[in-house]
């Protein structure tokens, strides 16, 4: 094997010789020959099968990383311990999860990549313990490419840890690993075991740089029969201690260091503030760690537009200047891309070429309606965006295009789906989920709209406020120049005034007192949840609130829902909607939403027993407490209290919500940057369960989340100090 790679890098090296004195088409002609008198690719043995792939060879010492400002901190979510690092080049997050089928993970912000080992089930509880000594580091393979990483040294309680599994590349790739997706046969890695050390290596798939995992076994032993069974095997105390070292060659991200992030205004919460660091690059945003470690359009503007108070202004224009960046040619918002090696495995899958491009996805439709509402809030800001507008409308992207140009085009694109409504206003006319796609808004699994095609938020929402948003950048005079003068924009005030006064009232749903009452009783039966509170909570004319979706006649989908908190924020309801909406979702759990740990974002209690089963405290969308959600009705009660137009008993409702709101809130402030989590009865009290840890859930939380970090701007009032 040694030799074989000895040939391909020989060759390399012969080529890179050829250019460097002009003689290129003789040696690399030599060099081919050469690379090609034996076969390249290397012999691997992983689980017992012989295959072939591209093998991964380092050269010298791990280097420590000295530049640039060190970030450092931890997050322990119950069973799973997370460690951020960054400093220069080096982002990393290790992810350690104790119990009978402990796992080790470190992901990169480069490429979202990743490396991970996953060990056999135990008889014994295996604790993850101190994580010392982290740093960064850096090592060479022998083309000369960097590959950046961390080492660290981490002991681990238990007797033996037997390895299942190393999976390495894309993170993508390990978190179908985690589903029980199998892994493509492109994707398999070297192993070796030298004295007590193991190292997991392999290139990447276009054959640049790769990917690697290494380690040492510094108290007890490794056992190994071949690369079939690989054991840690720790002494009489029950202790391993390992050093570690985890690389990813992908390309790094530039940091925002901490001075350039936030202004004077953000509050003094610094785990937020670091986990917004960790997430936030000059590149992009990235979603969350350590599942969505990449670009999410949505995630984005709704982070920026929430945390837009606080955040400095070249920042807000990274984020939305991103999005710009990946709109197509039609101005629809790019949801997530591939990139690094998932990229290069798609290429590969679809065109049988190694290509390093990134795959973008444009399959939801909310983030298309976001874009001109938020980029209208920042530019129209005479305190924020006004004075730089112009130099931001006149960038351009990446294909040579203006951001005005772009954003003209996502303005046409929005006017163009509003249309068919705005002539004939029933159900069918409003803007569906795409052909074929079961998800399209931030409820994206694919029960998180109970099979419905009509999303509430998307039509009652964030068209009629993108809609509002065209009008008011259309009368700025901010976009003249990037179209042609002509009436269709004119058209946005009469779009935008058809779509406030009828979409949501498709979503109304009602039941009579009697029914309600029957199948509250029933529900928190099945639950094991109190029945009282909710029940007392319940008006004597009946139950109505806005259901979370419609299907594909325009029947609603009787979810309760807590999107209400995007009608707060982006839009200006009238006294009868901010009532209405309210009332139905801030009475007790499971009348409505409100429970002692927080707000769930669906409740089915008065939906078919089918639904029931997908929307319970283990479904991603179901009713569980997403935290950003929580901040998002905050920050939109807020807005509404700064209108001088509600009557005075509409305030003091809005008032009394806000206060209960922010009671739940601070229930939840120990888990508050997570994604999401859940809940459970425990001696007849609700407590917090961390979400993908518990019997039943789906899936699991990121320890770290962009839009869970908007406390940073919104903070409760004064009085709920």
């Amino acid at each position: 094997m040694i030799s074989k790679i000895f040939r391909r890098y020989f060759a390399v090296f012969l080529v890179m010789a050829a250019k460097s004195i002009k003689v290129t088409f003789v040696l690399a002609f030599f060099s081919f020959l050469y690379a090609c008198s034996e076969d390249k690719e290397s012999d691997v043995i992983e689980g017992g099968e012989k295959t072939t792939q591209h093998a991964l060879v380092t050269k010298g010492p791990v280097e420590q990383i000295n530049e640039g400002e060190k970030l450092h901190f931890a997050v322990q979510e119950s069973n799973i311990y997370n460690e951020f690092y960054r400093q220069g080049a080096v982002a990393a997050h290790m992810l350690l999860t104790s119990g009978l089928k402990p796992r080790l993970i470190v992901a990169f912000p480069a490429g979202n990549s990743g490396v991970s080992l996953w060990f056999k089930q135990t008889d014994e509880w295996v604790k993850w313990q101190a994580v010392e000594n982290m740093r960064g580091v850096r090592q060479y393979n022998l083309a000369g490419e960097p590959l950046y990483g961390i080492e660290a040294e981490i002991t681990v309680t238990a007797s033996q840890l037997v390895i299942e599994k190393a999976v390495l590349g894309s993170v993508r790739i390990i978190r179908d690993f985690m589903f029980g997706v199998k892994i493509p046969e492109a994707i398999k890695s070297t192993v070796s075991v030298t004295n007590n050390t193991v190292t997991w290596s392999r290139g990447r798939l276009d054959e640049q740089r790769g990917y690697k995992l290494s380690i040492e076994v510094t108290d007890g032993e490794v056992i190994s029969t071949g690369a079939a069974t690989i054991t840690f095997k720790a002494k009489e105390d029950k202790k391993l201690h390992l050093r570690i070292v985890a690389l990813s060659g992908d390309e790094p991200l530039t940091p925002i260091e901490s001075g350039e992030l936030l202004n004077e205004k953000a509050a003094p919460d610094l785990l937020s503030q670091q986990i917004l660091a960790f997430l936030s690059y000059k590149e992009k945003m990235l979603a969350g760690s350590w599942r969505f470690l990449t670009y999410f359009g949505r995630d984005t503007l709704l982070s920026i537009r929430m945390l837009m108070p606080v955040l400095k202004l070249d920042v807000i224009e990274v984020g939305l200047g991103s999005v710009i960046e990946r709109l197509d040619s039609n101005g629809e918002v790019a949801h997530e891309e591939d990139i690094g090696e998932f990229a290069i495995l798609r290429h590969m899958q679809e065109s049988g070429e190694a290509v390093n491009s990134p795959i973008f996805d444009y399959k939801m439709v909310d983030d298309d309606y976001m874009l001109p509402t938020i980029i209208a809030y920042y530019l129209l800001d005479p305190s924020v965006g006004r004075a730089r507008a112009d130099a931001f409308l006149a960038r351009k992207t990446a294909r040579g295009q203006t951001y005005g140009e772009a954003l003209v085009n996502n303005m046409r694109f929005v006017l163009n789906m509003a249309e068919p409504f705005v002539k004939d206003p029933v159900a069918t006319n409003l803007v569906a989920l795409k052909d074929g796609v079961p998800v399209g808004e931030w409820r994206d699994s694919n029960e998180g709209l109970g099979g419905g095609r009509y999303a509430y938020n998307v039509n009652a929402i964030f068209v009629p406020a993108a809609l509002q948003a065209i009008k008011n950048l259309k009368n700025s005079g901010l976009v003249d120049s990037y179209h042609e003068q002509d009436d269709f924009f004119i058209n946005a005030e009469t779009f935008a005034q058809v779509w406030a006064e009828k979409a949501s009232k498709l979503f109304q749903v009602s039941f009579p007192l009697n029914e309600a009452r029957k199948k509250i009783t029933d529900y928190s039966a099945q639950l094991g949840v109190a029945a009282a509170p909710a029940l007392s909570a319940l008006p004597v004319t009946g139950v109505d609130y806005y259901a979370v979706s419609l299907d594909e006649e325009g029947n609603t989908i009787p979810i309760i829902h807590s999107d209400i908190g995007f009608m707060m924020l982006f839009n200006t309801p009238t006294k009868e909607e901010i009532e209405y909406a309210l009332h139905g979702i801030m009475r007790p759990y499971p009348a409505g939403l409100m429970t002692p740990v927080g707000l769930v974002v669906a409740n089915p209690v008065y939906a078919s027993d089918d639904l029931k089963r997908i929307f319970t405290n283990g479904h991603y969308h179901g009713s569980v407490i997403w935290s950003w959600q929580q901040a998002l009705l905050a920050a939109g009660l807020e807005r509404q209290l700064g209108r001088d137009d509600l009557p005075e008993a509409t305030r003091q409702l809005i008032m009394h919500y806000q206060n209960d709101l922010w009671q739940v809130i601070k229930e939840g402030q120990k888990i508050k940057t997570s994604e999401l989590w859940s809940w459970a009865i425990v001696d007849n009290e609700f407590v917090i369960s961390p979400f993908g840890q518990g019997k039943g859930h789906i899936t699991e939380s990121n320890a770290a989340q962009l839009w869970s970090t908007v406390y940073l701007a919104i903070q409760p009032p004064a009085k709920t100090n």
